[in-house]
């Protein structure tokens, strides 16, 4: 059995986030210096209201050059309807919903829906292998 199956034991804590108004050539930027696959998109009161993936991203890039229009925000093509996590979700029962779901990252939210973290297959693949092997530095 894993040390914990809580949420918060295996979350980022600094998850890169967005502006549902910010262009979506400066989320390509973050995405691109993060080294991350998606972002979270959040009012100005840190309330989570969407995500933006790499595919959303290059659906509004192509769509830009076909329709030869400004490429537009990220409000554009963020997906509204996010299935987030709470810090004592049973990361178990998270990884079965997000191969269901096909998703690839969690937002983690506190009961007001502040974002306060994620979780990403990655996360997932790390709790799982520390429970089977001991933690290897060169991981991080």
């Amino acid at each position: 059995m894993l040390r914990s199956v809580e949420m918060k034991d295996y979350m980022l804590t600094d998850p890169v986030k967005m502006k549902a108004d910010g262009n979506v050539y400066d989320a390509i930027h973050l995405m691109l210096v993060y080294k991350v696959s998606g972002l979270c998109v959040v009012d100005d009161g840190g309330h989570l209201i969407g995500v933006l993936s790499e595919l959303d991203c290059l659906r509004a890039i192509l769509g830009s050059v076909y329709n030869e229009n400004p490429v537009g925000t990220v409000s554009e093509y963020m997906t509204k309807q996010v299935i987030s996590v709470k810090t004592t979700d049973n990361i178990v029962d998270v990884a079965n919903d997000m191969l269901k779901h096909k998703h690839r990252r969690r937002p983690v939210i506190q009961e007001d829906g502040i974002l306060i973290g994620q979780v990403t297959c990655r996360q997932l693949l790390r709790a799982v292998k520390e429970f089977a092997l001991p933690e290897d530095p060169t991981e991080h």
